[in-house]
């Protein structure tokens, strides 16, 4: 599968990330990124910060494209570090500045090692069994992987509902905002997908 409406930032290479399957790392980062937004400490947030650097290490992502590629993700960061440092103190700010941090250098990391048709390729096959109850498997990847693109959006979805379920003493229920943060996406991802069909993105 390929579309120019995704452009990628993947880095030819030999690093051990690169060679790693395609359902290997998207498992990897799913189970990193929950941690990330699931685990409530700024301690384990420098933890889990480090393994995110040690990725983006592994996978030998340039100095240059990380600046570049996390400049949007950084604002995002301050900004609400600075608006968890009014409500909740330094230590909920740190927390927030750091994981949204890491979360962004996990994503670069499976990025830059993985090129984005591979991606998509391996979301049309583990979807083409949806086939038969009418799911178009080639629309529903290349909406998930704008979805995907859209970094700085998704995680600031996933604090926002994160910090949503604590204000209502829901902290301690995984669930609590899981499935708000998992509605939202897929609610945003939809919105995308509609976008693209008006645009006449994958009419046949």
């Amino acid at each position: 599968m390929s579309n120019p409406l995704l452009v990628g930032v993947y880095q030819p290479g030999t690093s051990v990330l690169h060679r790693l399957p395609v359902g290997a790392k998207i498992g990897g980062l799913a189970v990193l990124s929950l941690t990330i937004v699931l685990v409530r400490d700024a301690r384990a947030a420098v933890v889990l910060l480090a393994v995110a650097l040690a990725l983006a290490v592994l996978g030998r992502v340039g100095l240059r494209m990380l600046a570049r590629t996390t400049r949007a993700v950084l604002i995002v960061a301050v900004i609400a570090a600075a608006l968890q440092w009014w409500v909740s103190g330094p230590a909920k700010a740190v927390e927030t500045l750091l994981d949204l941090i890491s979360l962004a250098l996990a994503a670069i990391a499976v990025s830059a090692t993985t090129p984005v048709n591979a991606i998509l390729d391996a979301l049309v096959r583990w979807i083409s069994p949806l086939r038969r109850v009418g799911v178009d498997p080639d629309r529903v990847a290349l909406t998930i992987g704008l979805a995907i693109q859209a970094l700085p959006g998704t995680v600031a979805l996933a604090l926002e509902t994160r910090d949503a379920a604590r204000a209502r003493g829901l902290g301690r229920h995984p669930r609590a905002y899981l499935t708000p943060f998992v509605i939202r996406v897929v609610a945003r991802a939809h919105e995308t997908g509609d976008a693209l069909h008006a645009r006449g993105v994958g009419d046949d």
